[in-house]
């Protein structure tokens, strides 16, 4: 079900980096040491996306990496969207340390 405008920014709050995109989306890019790493983390959240049948858009510029996910049958924002969306930080965090 789609998210009504205060559960949006409810979560949106929570949610450091994301930012609203055309009200439809939400977006984050991740920095990475090497293009190799970035790979890897493109990789790890495909198959977090793959099991959740939910896939994001996701661009690889050399060492930036951006997200953008949303879902099409709600014609916006779900709780489904930032449940991966967390999904994806985690991962990050994990490759960081």
């Amino acid at each position: 079900m789609r998210l009504t405008e205060e559960e949006l920014q409810a979560f949106l709050r929570g949610m450091e980096g994301w930012k609203l995109v055309e009200e439809r989306w939400i977006a984050k890019k991740y920095r990475f040491q090497d293009y190799l790493q970035g790979i890897e983390f493109v990789r790890r959240i495909a198959a977090i996306s793959e099991e959740a049948n939910h896939h994001p858009f996701i661009s690889i510029d050399y060492k930036l990496v951006t997200v953008k996910i949303s879902s099409w049958r709600a014609k916006g924002l779900t709780k489904l969207d930032f449940e991966l969306a967390k999904k994806y930080d985690e991962v990050y965090e994990k490759m960081k340390d």
